[in-house]
């Protein structure tokens, strides 16, 4: 295969995964630092490679990271218990069948909310600690996408300097 076009291919899936990170069914950080993986399996590390993926890896790690503890730390905030976060990640994931994509965030955030409204009685209550896991996942989705976009920046010097 042409250098050029395992560039493009790599390029590619690299861009699918920084989509992912946004697109609930792709695993986008996971995506991006396989692609960089396969680059070095097929292109060679190097020094350069070894450092860019050194640094990929770390960045994967701290956006995986990232995508739990941000949103269970708002929602805790809010004042959102693990039942109803429980609750709220069972329903996304039957949401995600019954409605492919969307469903994951509809049963996700139906989840929360019904969860709370057992625990407080009070759809007010129950709807602000639900905004406010929402607000801790969008923020963790766009930190993941920052994270998979320096992890591609971080690959470019590895094509280049290769």
């Amino acid at each position: 295969m042409d250098d050029a076009v395992f560039t493009t291919l790599v390029a590619v899936a690299m861009a699918v995964g920084v989509t992912g990170t946004v697109v609930p069914v792709l695993p986008g950080l996971v995506l991006v630092w396989a692609a960089a993986l396969v680059y070095g399996l097929v292109a060679g590390f190097g020094t350069v490679g070894v450092v860019a993926f050194v640094i990929i890896t770390g960045l994967a790690v701290v956006g995986i990271v990232i995508s739990f503890v941000i949103p269970r730390r708002a929602a805790a905030r809010g004042g959102a218990t693990r039942s109803s976060m429980w609750l709220g990640a069972l329903l996304a994931i039957a949401g995600f069948f019954v409605v492919p994509v969307v469903g994951l965030v509809v049963g996700g955030v139906l989840g929360v909310f019904l969860g709370e409204v057992a625990r407080t009685r009070n759809t007010t209550a129950a709807w602000r600690t639900t905004i406010a896991t929402i607000k801790g996942f969008g923020m963790a989705s766009v930190l993941q996408v920052v994270v998979a976009l320096a992890m591609v920046i971080a690959w470019v010097p590895w094509v280049v300097v290769g």
